[in-house]
């Protein structure tokens, strides 16, 4: 059987280990075709008797019934995939870097904010992609289109299953966050988040990563949104007058003390090398929010 090229097989089975954990073949069980023999059957006593077994001489009665047998306790099964141990995730810590920090070689947590149009998902995949350390890029808006059927466009009018399923892709965010910074690997997150909506927004985020989340704020001139989300297309195109909404509540992060890049000028290599040169100052003089 020819399998696909660039599609690995997991190791081959070793001699001299045992089963998968938890995993009990039925070739064990007596009487199986190629288990162990059983006892030979034995006829039934008859109706009425009450003494022990045929074959089984009755205990002198001056002697305590044997106790029934006692089970070991089942041993727990790590958490494994395969054969490789995986660290559980938890709340993301401000990293530590003595002297000049290098953000292309720190494990880092990083949020990019913005508004629709400000270039976050183009920075975001190509800081990703440029890092001298293991980094993943995790979109809000990709994991919130996971919901196929049933799915909430805000577009279609704002309500509760709209809001439930924005905090749900955001937690969803978190627990991905969590778990790659934990082996190693960092991540920068994308996300709208309104400064006007500190619990649900920021603070959401924070929660959900952890204190050691470095925000940073996107955010070019309005004529420059305006013609990056012309060239959308689908559900993540919005109106002018909507665009032009979200641009002027994200104006609120001014005087936030968040660090803000304004990408008008620049192409999505060079805000990728302003972004070092933020974080850098972040990591040494973290930003309180």
């Amino acid at each position: 059987m020819q399998h696909a090229v660039g599609a690995p097989l997991p190791p081959p089975h070793q001699p001299g280990q045992g089963p998968a954990a938890g995993w009990s073949p039925a070739a064990q069980h007596p009487g199986h075709p190629g288990g162990p023999a059983g006892p030979a059957p034995t006829s039934p006593p008859a109706p009425g008797f009450t003494g022990p077994p045929p074959g089984h001489p009755a205990p002198p009665s001056h002697l305590p019934h044997p106790a029934p047998p006692q089970h070991a306790p089942a041993v727990p099964i790590p958490d494994t995939t395969g054969h490789v141990q995986l660290p559980p995730g938890g709340p993301v810590a401000m990293p530590s870097a003595p002297g000049a920090p290098d953000p292309a070689a720190t494990t880092l947590a990083v949020l990019l904010i913005g508004p629709a149009g400000a270039g976050k998902t183009s920075v975001a995949k190509y800081w990703a992609d440029h890092r001298r350390v293991p980094t993943a890029h995790i979109s809000l808006d990709d994991v919130r289109e996971w919901v196929r059927s049933g799915f909430a466009d805000p577009q279609s009018g704002w309500n509760d299953h709209s809001e439930a399923q924005y905090r749900l892709a955001r937690r969803t965010c978190g627990f991905a966050a969590r778990n790659f910074l934990a082996n190693g690997i960092s991540c920068i997150l994308d996300d709208a988040v309104f400064p006007d909506r500190p619990v649900v927004g920021l603070g959401g985020w924070k929660r959900h990563v952890g204190p050691g989340l470095l925000p940073v704020v996107l955010l070019p001139g309005l004529e420059i949104v305006l013609e990056r989300n012309a060239e959308r297309s689908g559900n993540r195109r919005l109106t002018d007058e909507e665009v032009a909404r979200i641009h002027g509540r994200m104006a609120g992060w001014y005087g936030s003390g968040l660090p803000i890049i304004d990408n008008s000028q620049l192409d999505v290599p060079s805000t990728a090398r302003v972004l070092d040169e933020v974080l850098a100052r972040s990591i040494a003089s973290p930003p309180q929010w």
